[in-house]
């Protein structure tokens, strides 16, 4: 079904309610899936609703993949810590929900198909297959590093700021 008539994803404010959207479902069914209790899984579809929307704020804004990812962690972090204490719910449980909806799997399947492809008896352009496949992974591995390190950001200053006091 074409539905291209209706929704436009090409409208930049459609795309960001989009994501928000089924960002925060998908945050929504990792709850479930880490035993957040049934009150709580509101919590985790804001968390991947806020991450999937900045990440396409970012992207919309020309910022690099890791670049909006790492801005989306550290607003997940920065807001899943404002929240925690007041919701009961595990902050790590929180932030993870809610940032994996932003794990680029599409660049994963890629790299690995094209991996797998290379290790065919008699590769079709090899060197272009390579080439792809270690591109795709470095997508991978940049987003991964760029979302771990904007949700510990928020944890890590707490903990300097307690040394402080």
């Amino acid at each position: 079904m074409d539905f291209s008539h209706i929704i436009d994803l090409n409208n930049p404010i459609v795309r960001i309610v989009h994501n928000t959207v089924f960002g925060g479902l998908a945050a929504m069914g990792f709850g479930v899936l880490f035993n957040i209790g049934p009150r709580n899984l509101l919590w985790c579809l804001a968390s991947g609703g806020l991450a999937l929307a900045v990440r396409t704020v970012g992207l919309q804004l020309g910022w690099s993949l890791p670049l909006a990812s790492f801005a989306a962690a550290l607003a997940v972090g920065c807001s899943v810590q404002a929240v925690q204490e007041r919701i009961g719910v595990s902050r790590n449980t929180l932030d993870v929900a809610g940032c994996i909806p932003m794990v680029p799997g599409g660049f994963a399947a890629k790299a690995i198909l094209g991996f797998f492809a290379l290790s065919a008896q008699h590769p079709l352009d090899p060197d272009s297959l390579l080439i792809g496949s270690v591109t795709n992974l470095l997508k991978v591995t940049f987003a991964i590093g760029a979302i771990g390190t904007g949700v510990a950001i928020p944890s890590l200053v707490q903990r300097v700021q307690g040394v402080k006091k």
